[in-house]
């Protein structure tokens, strides 16, 4: 289980709710109430799992989320709440480099869930067997986390990574969305499945730009496939 959480949530109310359950939980949680201090925490403390809020009276939590990704904590799950839950709204957050995402009001169980989700996930990524995944000139390796193609290191998301790691573990086999859903996100969003259209763009856009060899290809009606043939 993840244990050390950074909290960013200026609500107080909110933020001693979230803190009292998980400490009682056997987590460690530290509560910023702006952006600023949650940027400097993140740099002293040794931080599992980042719950960021969207709204702070000091920047807007999609921009703190891609500056901690610029930051280079690309590995650390961060799980966004916010009171706006529309399909863009959260396509928007997992753009952003979120893992999760959770609407406001929210009970507590869920959350807790969604944490241990993202556990299971990570642990999942650090016992796989496989030590680097292939296909064509892409190379990923699980260890590392790195990924190259033609030579040249890609910089992925945390979600795109485990999208590219998923594919590869399932080369030239056609994935449906649900697969994708249940496996990337590990918990569906009631939100159908617009998310996973969405980030196999940013991945295809990633890795298919700069070669003359596609490697997603879209099977209609059906889902994905990462094959080096066109279908």
């Amino acid at each position: 289980m993840l244990t050390n959480v950074l909290l960013i949530e200026d609500e107080q109310n909110v933020a001693a709710f979230i803190k009292k359950g998980l400490d009682e939980l056997g987590f460690d949680v530290i509560i910023s109430y702006t952006a600023k201090m949650g940027l400097e925490l993140l740099h002293q403390k040794n931080i599992d799992i980042i719950i960021l809020d969207v709204i702070l009276p000091d920047g807007n939590g999609i921009d703190i989320c891609k500056k901690i990704r610029a930051l280079g904590y690309n590995q650390t799950p961060i799980l966004m709440l916010t009171a706006l839950g529309t399909t863009e709204n959260i396509v928007e957050g997992l753009g952003a480099g979120a893992d999760d995402y959770l609407t406001k009001p929210f009970k507590f169980r869920e959350l807790v869930a969604r944490l241990e989700a993202l556990s299971r996930r990570i642990k999942h990524n650090n016992t796989t067997n496989q030590l680097v995944l292939t296909i064509a000139d892409i190379t990923l390796n699980c260890e590392s986390k790195i990924v190259n193609r033609g030579g040249k290191e890609l910089k992925l998301t945390s979600t795109e990574y485990r999208l590219l790691e998923y594919f590869l573990k399932n080369k030239n086999k056609v994935l449906s969305r649900i697969d994708i859903l249940e496996y990337v996100w590990d918990i569906g969003f009631n939100m159908g499945t617009n998310v996973v259209d969405v980030y196999v763009n940013y991945l295809r856009n990633k890795i298919d730009r700069n070669s003359d060899t596609k490697l997603i290809h879209t099977v209609i009606g059906m889902g994905y496939i990462m094959k080096e043939e066109t279908l």
